[in-house]
């Protein structure tokens, strides 16, 4: 699983530059007033820096030559300074971070919205669980880097450039010597940065790994339990975990290492610069206050270099995390919108023509799931789709709702191809029960409510009491309010499925698609449903995918599948007499074949 994520990975394009934060630009382009009040906050504390150490040598001469009251003033201008200094950084501070929880706010939608989107064919080569490393910790990195560490490395940048110009000032002999330092320090910035570009994408990759990891983990707890594979799964988990550990401590010891170099460099060059300086002093040739000034400069120079070394790695970081991020925004989707859609017809009467379709799933191309499948399905009519495991009933389902698109033939909804119009204008024409129902962490009705969101009360009780819900739903401790838990952990099967019927009956679509819609209800539960679904029939095309053939004795016509392909279409009854592969099931389930 691991070693997949990082094959996806590495099969993407790196720039492993700086410059890929560039792309970042149209998330701050919405808020450049704020960047410009931030740069101007940035510029102005950067310059009460620089002037702090010109204020310190008025004092520490002034001691020696200034009157009382002119050193008072000195004294009276250097705190004034530091006020300043101190509403500017922390107006500048307000401004970045601002601006950093801004942009991440809005990469973090723009990600989600976008994933939301995407066709489950996407999903066959993505795990969840990296996407959700990626809106979370690749978005934390950026959020680090808008925040705090472009503004501390631009202020950083002035003070480096603007103290040097300032050591020049003030001694042009000390500063020549302080420039000969430069080059040696920069030298294992650039061979010890290019290790840590690769180190750090590759533990973001693990990171990445490890949560799709655990994210599959914890929603499969329950069958992992149930199987005891607690160990196995907890040491796949520590095992991918520890390999990030690796990388990430790999990378720190590279950084560290680069720390510990460059600082060592720029202060060995300092105490070399201030020795000469000191003698300076003793033969005259430089003021002490002069020398204070220097060392300030000196000290504010090398520890602006020595910031930037550190911020270099955090920069080198996020913009690896802004690759994986535009990587999920720019990512194609297989099944697309046209850009100049078609419309259904009004109103809606739910015909269904599938001409010729040939499909094989995008992780199985070798593998057809339909071959030449033709039908039409009348408006009005309840069809239902019968056979074996693997026959492509639910493919037909999921072919209808356009999460993927057929390599060939065309499937359309009252004569307009679905793939001519939106996803979401055809869709919102559909009711779907699902065989596995998804139940979201929220109250009884707004499960059911998701199925029209502006539903009454008294609809979603309607529709629940369709659905044979209403007795167990009203015995909840809060009724319709209760909390069903994660996944509706806190129903039963049937209870979920019911649920998932109510849904649908609310939703109120003039195609219903049932894919083993009462595969879990006890067999009193199942009749009161058959009768609700019978009742919504009469109204609306309905598509049933069943193994139980109880459910669809009374449908219009069966379609029987085998091997991708329709082998025999009737009523129940013709079926049975014809023989074949439906009377054998039949046979199967039915006392006497009945």
């Amino acid at each position: 699983m691991a070693d997949r994520t990082l094959q996806d990975a590495s099969e993407r394009e790196k720039s492993k530059k700086i410059g890929a934060l560039g792309q970042l630009w149209p998330f701050l382009k919405p808020y450049r007033t704020m960047m410009v009040l931030a740069f101007v906050a940035l510029i102005l504390t950067a310059c009460i820096s620089l002037i702090l150490p010109l204020a310190v040598r008025r004092v520490v001469d002034g001691f020696q030559t200034s009157s009382a009251m002119l050193l008072d003033g000195y004294f009276t201008a250097a705190l004034a300074i530091a006020v300043l200094l101190a509403v500017g950084t922390g107006l500048r501070y307000y401004l970045v971070t601002r601006l950093g929880e801004r942009v991440v706010a809005d990469i973090r939608k723009a990600v989600f919205d976008r994933m939301i989107r995407m066709s489950p064919a996407f999903f066959e080569k993505v795990m969840t669980g990296e996407v959700l490393s990626r809106i979370t910790t690749d978005t934390t990195l950026i959020l680090s880097v808008i925040g705090s560490s472009i503004s501390v490395a631009l202020r950083n940048i002035m003070i480096l450039f603007g103290g040097m110009i300032l050591m020049l000032f003030t001694s042009g002999k000390l500063t020549g010597l302080v420039l000969l330092i430069v080059p040696i320090v920069i030298v294992p910035i650039v061979v010890l940065g290019r290790r840590l570009r690769k180190l750090s994408r590759e533990n973001q990759e693990w990171i990445a790994s490890s949560s799709g990891s655990a994210s599959e983990a914890l929603l499969s707890a329950q069958t992992i339990q149930a199987f005891t594979a607690e160990a196995s799964q907890s040491a796949h988990f520590s095992d991918v975990t520890e390999k990030s550990f690796v990388s990430a401590h790999t990378r720190v010891k590279t950084r560290a290492m680069m720390t510990v170099i460059v600082i060592t460099l720029i202060f060995f060059g300092v105490v070399g610069v201030l020795w000469i300086g000191a003698r300076d002093v003793r033969t005259g040739t430089m003021t002490i206050g002069e020398l204070v000034q220097f060392v300030i400069y000196a000290i504010m120079v090398a520890g602006a270099a020595g910031a930037l070394s550190e911020i270099w790695g955090e920069l080198q970081r996020a913009a690896g995390a802004t690759e994986r991020l535009v990587d999920l925004l720019g990512a194609t989707d297989p099944v697309k919108d046209p850009k100049t859609p078609a419309g259904l017809p009004s109103p809606v009467k739910g015909e269904i023509t599938f001409d010729a379709v040939q499909f094989s799933y995008p992780s199985r191309p070798q593998m057809s799931a339909l071959d030449n499948v033709t039908f039409t399905v009348k408006a009005g009519e309840t069809i239902a789709l019968v056979g074996p495991s693997g026959a492509g009933k639910s493919t037909i389902i999921q072919l209808l709702q356009r999460f993927y698109d057929p390599q060939s033939g065309s499937i359309s909804i009252d004569g307009v191809p679905l793939n001519t119009m939106e996803r979401a204008a055809f869709r919102a024409h559909i009711a779907l029960v699902p065989q596995d129902p998804v139940i979201f962490a929220a109250s009884a009705a707004d499960n059911i409510r998701f199925g029209r969101p502006d539903a009454s009360d008294a609809d979603v009780i309607a529709a629940a009491k369709a659905a044979a819900a209403d007795e167990f739903l009203a015995a909840l401790p809060e009724g319709y309010d209760s909390y069903v838990g994660e996944r509706g952990i806190m129903l039963s099967g049937g209870q979920k499925q019911r649920i998932a019927i109510a849904r649908a009956i609310l939703r109120d679509a003039p195609i219903l698609l049932l894919d083993e819609a009462t595969s879990a209800l006890d067999s009193e539960s199942e009749k009161l449903v058959q009768e609700a679904v019978e009742d919504m029939a009469k109204t609306r095309t309905t598509l049933i995918v069943a193994h139980r053939l109880a459910t669809v004795k009374k449908a219009d016509r069966i379609f029987v599948f085998e091997n991708g392909r329709i082998i025999a279409t009737g009523t129940h009854d013709a079926l049975v007499a014809q023989g074949g592969l439906y009377a054998r099931l039949a046979r199967l389930q039915f006392t006497d074949g009945e």
